[in-house]
């Protein structure tokens, strides 16, 4: 893993030629630096702003994988364009979370499991006041999941379901008996981005992980609730017809967002990016 782009609020960026001529300060000291990286090293690295004094400020991420030529998967799972430094932040990131927000359609697809507890992790957690995992919130308006799953029947800790107030009282209760905690965040069927955010820090909630899928993403884009987007850029071309990691609507006027750091590892770019 090379760090080629460091960008902190105390050293000014430096230019991909300083940095890979072995610049001065840690970018350039890092530049050469071909290795796996720990996890408390990556922990550092992508590590939450750090709490206002007051109530805090909840913080929604995005962790997103695109191939070259922008597909967000390849024949329905985000898999085979991933790797393993890609899981290896992929792991780190939810470590961090209080939550990991996610689309039905992506629980589906991609068979989503609960958060498991990480030993790594475990004493980290424990100063900054979190479980042993995060808590996976599904974002659901017909509420259509298999509440037989391990997601529903087996979590370490409860998995939420992020629904509207419109939504069919058996879907509720069949959520609710599977054990999943219902949370009403929208005033019709579907779930309003804004609503929902305040929805999970008010239950403690405020270090959000988003992984999608590519709607879920969109409306929170669109809703401008999106502050950090983590996308690794992965070296594979697919063609196709896949979606991109956004979909839906455009938004009226494009959101600029500045570039935090940028790693590299096996041809894959792993950019973190914040909201100007």
């Amino acid at each position: 893993m090379r760090r080629l782009f460091p960008v902190t609020d105390e050293t000014a960026a430096q230019d991909f030629g300083g940095a890979e001529e072995g610049g001065s300060g840690a970018a350039g000291a890092d530049a050469h630096v071909n290795r796996e990286w720990t996890l408390a090293e990556l922990a550092a690295a992508y590590a939450y702003p750090a709490p206002e004094p007051g109530a805090p400020r909840p913080w929604l991420r995005a962790n997103m994988v695109s191939s070259l030529d922008g597909a967000a998967q390849h024949e329905g799972h985000s898999q085979p364009i991933s790797s393993a430094a890609d899981m290896r932040i992929f792991g780190t990131l939810r470590a961090l979370a209080d939550v990991v927000v996610v689309g039905a359609e992506t629980v589906r697809q991609e068979g989503y499991r609960p958060a498991r507890a990480r030993a790594e992790f475990a004493g980290a957690r424990t100063a900054a006041g979190q479980g042993p995992a995060p808590a996976i919130a599904v974002v659901t308006a017909s509420l259509e999941l298999d509440f037989s799953l391990p997601l529903f029947t087996s979590p370490l800790v409860p998995t939420l379901v992020l629904t509207g107030a419109a939504a069919a009282p058996e879907r509720v209760a069949a959520a609710e008996k599977a054990g999943a905690r219902v949370v009403v965040a929208g005033e019709g069927m579907g779930v309003e981005p804004a609503r929902a955010v305040r929805a999970l820090a008010e239950l403690g909630h405020t270090r959000l992980l988003t992984e999608g899928g590519p709607r879920l993403l969109g409306q929170l884009i669109a809703a401008e609730v999106l502050d950090e987007l983590c996308l690794t850029v992965s070296p594979t071309l697919t063609a196709g017809d896949a979606q991109r990691i956004a979909g839906g609507p455009s938004v009226a006027v494009p959101r600029r967002f500045g570039l935090v750091s940028l790693l590299e590892e096996d041809g894959f770019l792993f950019g973190r990016y914040r909201r100007s």
